[in-house]
């Protein structure tokens, strides 16, 4: 166990160096956006790109991969929007943000710097595979879900699907994450090479990705506090910790993924949750202090249960 804690524990402490430094004024706000900007646009897709380049799929489906993951999200969301309506009353809006701070895994940010601490390249490769899908699958969802919440609550209006993939689809098409995937793809079956001098700048901004993205989600999260609802946020907060990655531990096991896969999806799986729930409670105005809640609990918990993930996963 001593082995694990090494591993995940520094992981932690460089959110809580983050959190700190804003939370004191050592750094400014604006200095943990802009490192945010840095590694979502510049240092993660470099990662992203450098894993791509040079790896082996062995033949392996993605579509399992996608299988795994995505029956862990399902089974924990459904939980979760039937846990806040019919346990605790709410409302369909409230339980589309339950369910989806439940099941939204902070895999870039936080996912990212796990996996490739802790498993290696050959996880980073499933993770990359997971992130062409993961975040327009999720925001997709969650705002037609969202939508229809909205229409059943409030009587107004929903937009059409294709309103929304349409508006999903131009983000998307701009998204720094997607665009080095697919680069790293095609420079993979294409089989080229980057010269020595252009791939150490890669690498270099590749190692970067980790440590400043860690940085900057602790920095993000003095505006998360806990507050309100905590019966209800705690429950989401345990449902993200525990099911999400037991269900998509099962799943990988059942579909026989590879072992460092499987513990790729499963680590990721069990940070965290990410910032997305929030922006979506935030644009339909509901849920603001469930989803922030969610975030700083999952996080202050986490180092106790990716730990034990990462563990059981040896």
């Amino acid at each position: 166990m001593s082995s694990v804690l090494v591993n995940v524990v520094p992981v932690f402490i460089l959110i809580l160096v983050g959190w700190v430094s804003a939370k004191t004024g050592i750094l400014k706000e604006e200095t943990g956006d802009a490192l945010g900007e840095f590694v979502f646009k510049i240092a993660v897709p470099m990662l992203i790109f450098r894993t791509l380049t040079d790896a082996h799929f062995e033949g392996v489906s993605p579509f399992r991969l996608w299988m795994a993951y995505f029956l862990g999200v399902a089974v924990t969301w459904a939980t979760g929007h039937l846990i806040a309506t019919r346990v605790f009353g709410r409302d369909a809006k409230l339980g589309v943000i339950t369910g989806m701070s439940a099941s939204f895994a902070n895999n870039v940010f936080i996912g990212l710097p796990l996996v490739a601490h802790i498993v290696g390249k050959d996880g980073l490769v499933a993770l990359s595979i997971l992130l062409a899908i993961h975040l327009p699958l999720m925001m997709v969802a969650g705002t037609i879900l969202m939508e229809g919440a909205v229409a059943r609550t409030d009587g107004r209006e929903k937009r059409g699907i294709m309103a929304i993939l349409k508006q999903v689809g131009t983000n998307l098409a701009r998204n720094p994450l997607v665009i080095a995937l697919l680069a790293g793809v095609i420079f993979n079956l294409l089989g080229l090479h980057l010269t020595p001098v252009i791939a150490t700048v890669v690498d270099q901004l590749s190692a970067a990705a980790g440590p400043v993205a860690l940085l900057s989600i602790g920095m993000a999260l003095t505006r998360y506090q806990i507050r309100g609802d905590i019966g209800l946020s705690g429950t989401a907060a345990l449902l993200k910790l525990t099911l999400l990655p037991a269900v998509v531990f099962l799943a990988g096991h059942l579909l026989g993924l590879p072992a460092d896969w499987t513990a790729a999806l499963v680590l990721t799986a069990s940070v965290p949750t990410g910032i997305n729930a929030w922006l979506i409670a935030q644009r339909f105005r509901a849920g603001h202090s469930l989803a922030a809640s969610v975030i700083s609990i999952t996080t202050a918990f986490g180092v106790v249960t990716v730990s034990f993930w990462a563990w059981l996963l040896g």
